[in-house]
């Protein structure tokens, strides 16, 4: 039996180089959980694990349908409250709003042929079979970002705003303003690789202005 893997069958959008470049996202399935607040926190390690099992529960049971593939890589959109931080770009949020007051909303892609149905049935058997209160909370999303200025940041997370800082410029001299929110891809497992070699995609919808 073949198993799908969605990183060679969508390489496109699992690849970004060292430069912002402009891309065409297209419309994909995702496992989500929301969340908010510090990634160093017990909370957003309680929902990485709820995702993780309901994805691999998904995995089996697919895999018994001789349908198997490989769980994609992580993923996660950011933002924060923008009412009360108007003032505050993207490039400067890392370092002004506290960890404490950022959303996010972590996914993992799904493949095409997983049901809707079949998400919510084991999201509610992994929460109570597992005992992970949180599964209960996991959910399909769908998501089509369009046109994004993106590449390939290679280091440490708080060393990110440098990266912004190259697509902000980018974006200026095209004339391009946000139009979604901050994602990030996470290519290496930030568990088991140093920082200095993390590779995360940073991807910006945008529009023209």
């Amino acid at each position: 039996m073949e198993k799908l893997d969605l990183s060679k069958a969508y390489k496109a959008y699992y690849t970004a180089t060292t430069k912002p470049r402009l891309v065409n996202i297209e419309a994909a399935r995702f496992l989500s959980v929301l969340g908010k607040g510090d990634p160093s926190q017990p909370d957003y390690g309680t929902a990485l694990q709820a995702l993780y099992a309901t994805a691999y529960a998904l995995k089996f049971l697919y895999k018994a349908k001789q349908k198997d593939f490989v769980v994609a890589k992580l993923e996660g959109l950011w933002w924060f409250d923008e009412t009360t931080n108007s003032r505050v770009s993207m490039t400067e949020a890392p370092q002004k709003i506290p960890r404490s007051e950022w959303q996010y909303r972590m996914l993992i892609r799904l493949p095409a042929f997983v049901a809707a149905e079949d998400i919510k049935i084991t999201a509610e058997n992994v929460a109570y079979k597992k005992q992970i209160a949180r599964a209960a909370s996991v959910e399909l999303f769908e998501m089509e970002e369009g046109l994004c200025v993106q590449m390939l940041h290679i280091g440490p997370f708080d060393k990110e705003p440098e990266s912004l800082l190259q697509i902000q410029a980018f974006s200026e001299a095209r004339q391009l303003q946000r139009n979604g929110l901050h994602h990030e891809i996470y290519l290496s497992d930030f568990n088991k690789t140093a920082p200095e070699k993390l590779k995360t995609i940073l991807r910006e919808p945008v529009k023209k202005i």
